[in-house]
């Protein structure tokens, strides 16, 4: 029987596992203010490569990176009614600039207290668009197209570390064009930038596909998600892509001069990714022992544990391993040099080994005093630890040949790692559901691993839609997208009997 690094298993607890993977492979913490967390190290290293990559994909799409206020008057939320009703209940806001001590006690200055509110940044689309209508005055300052890395508030009242925090980081992207078609081309062109890139170097499949009504974002006229399946078979909203149509532009005011001379609103779109794909990536590739970290996103590809007893030898095998990893850095996986660290702390080897695994490094390399002798290395895999008589498979490989081979292991780790959660999401998206009654039954029989549904539906709106919402909620289950690849829609609809007319995806979420 196998005895796992973790003290609690993912068929035992699967929320408590998630926890304790963040705990045990030193992701995040608690900070001691509700609903923020610190990110450690190796959880920020993972942020600061998704970054990297995301942003190499949006700049290829022509956007440029700017920056704007933490800070938003809310005089500019209450331009737009439906905005701001969307974000009522989530704002952070500042009444006072200044403190001062009272009975032993620093409270606000009730003579400084501000003008007009500050609301702290749930999102931009206000303040972005009143520097918009500044920038833009004729068709041939558009588009406009503009991405930025930031902070955001929402006061959540149930918060989880990566997957909901009253503070948390992401990229917002913004745009303002001429036309609705060009605006449309945008927010799909930036849906399947996300749908690349969680799928390429996060090894998570995801569907793609257009949100219900009842799933806008505030004040969109359509919202476009990438859904992600989680290992509890929950549906993860990865990212989101908004035309906004006019929306922002009535209420900011964003007007241009056509070649005509005519003046007209601008389309506008906007479209984000979290350090919610990093709570994704935890329940899409985790296990039993930690994290197991794609090789693209993993701050550290290849892990060096140098076997250290306090004897003459160590410094021996130190200069083999400092050695083997200048080797390495040299090397090309996955398209740039491969990320080979050397881990020299003071602590005992088998604890490090396994310290390295819980964080899940994709390759850890032990190093002892009969390797140095062979010239050999000790090569463990994170994407398959252990033998089939349970032991950990650690394999011992001429040094040589593990360097030649160390870019064609990355590569087949971070391919493996997708094809794995890709074959369980296939085998978990059931279709053929006509009946409500079985659709619930579903996932009330099957709380364990209920997966995703796909039925017809005949896309209801106002009233009706919410009468089909409550119906599913009463079940905890909400609608995810209409996919964009789903096959055509033949029946009737599943909710409301009427022919169907596209096929969406129903399950429980994050």
């Amino acid at each position: 029987m196998i005895k796992h690094a973790l003290s609690v298993t993912r068929d035992q607890d699967f929320a408590q596992w998630y926890q304790a993977v963040i705990s045990e492979a030193d992701m995040a913490e608690e900070s001691g203010v509700r609903g923020c967390m610190v990110i450690r190290p190796w959880g920020y290293g993972i942020w600061e490569r998704i970054q990297r990559l995301l942003d190499d994909r949006i700049r290829a799409t022509g956007h440029e990176n700017c920056y704007f206020p933490l800070f938003i008057p809310l005089s500019y939320f209450e331009k737009e009614a439906e905005h701001v009703d969307g974000f009522a209940k989530e704002m952070a806001v500042v009444t006072h600039h200044r403190l001062i001590q009272k009975d032993g006690k620093l409270v606000p200055d009730p003579e400084a207290k501000l003008e007009e509110p500050l609301v702290v940044r749930p999102t931009s689309e206000t303040v972005i668009g009143a520097a918009f209508s500044r920038w833009v005055q004729s068709w041939r300052d558009l588009p406009v197209l503009i991405n930025q890395w930031a902070n955001v508030v929402r006061w959540e009242m149930r918060t989880r570390m990566f997957l909901r925090t009253a503070e948390f980081l992401w990229q917002e992207g913004h745009t303002a064009h001429a036309s609705v078609e060009e605006a449309r081309v945008e927010t799909m062109r930036m849906l399947e930038v996300y749908r690349e890139f969680a799928e390429e170097c996060v090894a998570m499949p995801v569907i793609a596909g257009e949100k219900p009504e009842n799933e806008r974002f505030p004040g969109a006229v359509s919202t476009y998600s990438i859904e992600a399946m989680m290992q509890d078979g929950k549906a993860l909203q990865a990212g989101t892509s908004h035309f906004l149509g006019t929306t922002f532009s009535q209420a900011q005011n964003i007007r241009f001069q056509n070649a005509q001379g005519e003046l007209e609103l601008a389309q506008t779109t906007s479209w984000g990714m979290s350090t919610r794909m990093i709570g994704g990536l935890i329940m899409t590739h985790g296990d039993d022992d930690g994290l197991r970290v794609p090789p693209r996103i993993a701050p550290w590809q290849v892990v060096i544990v140098p076997m250290l007893r306090d004897q003459p030898e160590d410094e021996a095998i130190v200069d083999y391993c400092k050695s083997l990893q200048a080797e390495l850095a040299r090397l090309t996986a996955l398209g740039e040099p491969v990320r080979a660290l050397l881990d020299l702390k003071a602590i005992k080897s088998t604890n490090k080994r396994w310290g390295w695994i819980k964080k899940g490094a994709p390759i850890v390399i032990e190093v002892g005093g009969r390797d140095v002798a062979g010239g050999n290395v000790s090569v463990i895999r994170r994407d398959r630890l252990y033998r089939e008589d349970g032991k950990l498979d650690s394999s011992i490989q001429p040094r040589a040949d593990f360097v030649l081979e160390a870019a064609a292991i990355l590569e087949s780790i971070q391919q493996s790692l997708f094809l794995e959660a890709s074959e369980r999401m296939r085998a978990n998206i059931t279709t053929g559901v006509t009946e409500f009654d079985a659709l619930a039954a579903l996932f009330d029989e099957r709380v364990k691993f209920p997966g995703w549904v796909e039925v017809n539906w005949a896309k209801p709106s106002g009233a009706e839609l919410d009468q089909v919402v409550e119906r599913l909620k009463a079940h905890k289950l909400t609608f995810r997208n209409v996919p964009n690849d789903a096959a055509p829609a033949e029946g009737a609809c599943l909710f409301t009997g009427r022919p169907a007319v596209e096929r969406i995806l129903v399950a429980r979420s994050y």
